[in-house]
């Protein structure tokens, strides 16, 4: 008897908007107090750059050895630099952008973008088909060309860093089309993990959704996200994918968002999934000197009242 695929809860009532772009040359808007107070503090000019929502680390590393950042009308050619508030810090000859809150959107990629902002084949990327209203954003992970699905945006580097992380623990769950057979046997050895030409991956769960005709449907759940590592094992295996559907990373699903579409994961829903601590880290959540103070105010307002 053939399994069918899994189906997914609806979505829940509300949906966030994304917060328009300011118009050049505003004053950008001031973040929340433990954002401002983090952001305040030295620290290493790529983190810097990650937390103003420019790029990752790892982009901020290569633009600084590619001399497109100065420090106090120094070109900088190390990312070996710790910058404070007094810095006067220039990307590409404009001030480092204020520190935003934090923020996290859900994206339906659809099937021939690529995951880049600028593609030396000329393909058509992510970034140029988001709505103009979004911020600058970048990736969490990557979806490669021909995969459709989930994709998670942000504004913050060192969100994405984190989330990124194999040590996070996140599964990331796929449905996959792939022409041939596998057996349930053969998937469930993939638990383990599986070394292809010499690369090792991370335990697999996999498990067979219906088979028809000469294709097979299938449900893939990994957490490291190495390139093209959901292809490569089930070619390892003998099949042929011909459609790769990330439906979740995380407790982020896509659940009927219409490919091309942009929404944004509701604050107190991204803190909840981050957990207290990761969620004070990134603002996202009051402090408990805060929120004493905010309660004893609130207290204090009661016992006036008649």
């Amino acid at each position: 008897m053939q399994k069918r695929p899994p189906r997914q809860q609806p979505r829940p009532p509300g949906k966030g908007r994304p917060q328009q772009r300011s118009p050049a040359g505003d004053t950008p808007k001031p973040a929340p107090e433990a954002r401002a107070a983090q952001l305040a503090e030295p620290m290493r000019i790529a983190k810097a750059m990650a937390r103003a929502g420019l790029c990752s680390r790892r982009e901020a590393e290569r633009w600084i050895e590619d001399g497109r950042v100065t420090v106090n009308g120094k070109v900088l050619r190390t990312p070996a630099c710790e910058v404070g508030p007094g810095d006067r810090i220039m990307v590409d000859g404009k001030p480092l952008p204020g520190p935003e809150p934090v923020r996290l959107w859900r994206y339906h990629k659809p099937k021939g973008l690529v995951t880049t902002h600028s593609d030396p084949e000329g393909r058509p990327t992510v970034f140029e088909k988001l709505p103009p209203e979004l911020p600058r954003v970048i990736s969490i992970g990557r979806l490669d060309y021909n995969t459709e699905g989930l994709l998670l945006l942000t504004n913050d580097g060192e969100l994405a860093r984190h989330m990124e992380l194999p040590a996070t623990g996140w599964l990331r769950r796929y449905r996959v089309r792939a022409h041939g057979r596998v057996s349930e046997a053969e998937l469930d050895k993939l638990k383990d993990g599986v070394t292809i030409e010499g690369i090792e991956y991370g335990p697999v769960e996999a498990t067979i959704d219906s088979v028809q005709s000469g294709n097979c449907w299938l449900t893939v759940g990994i957490r490291e996200g190495k390139n093209r590592e959901v292809r490569k094992i089930l070619t390892h295996l003998g099949l042929t994918v011909n459609r790769l559907i990330r439906i979740s990373f995380g407790p982020f699903q896509l659940l009927d968002l219409t490919p091309g579409a942009v929404e944004l994961v509701r604050r107190k829903a991204l803190a909840d999934q981050l957990g207290p601590e990761m969620a004070s880290r990134f603002g996202l959540s009051e402090s408990p000197e805060a929120r004493r103070a905010r309660q004893k105010g609130s207290k204090s307002s009661a016992q006036e009242k008649p």
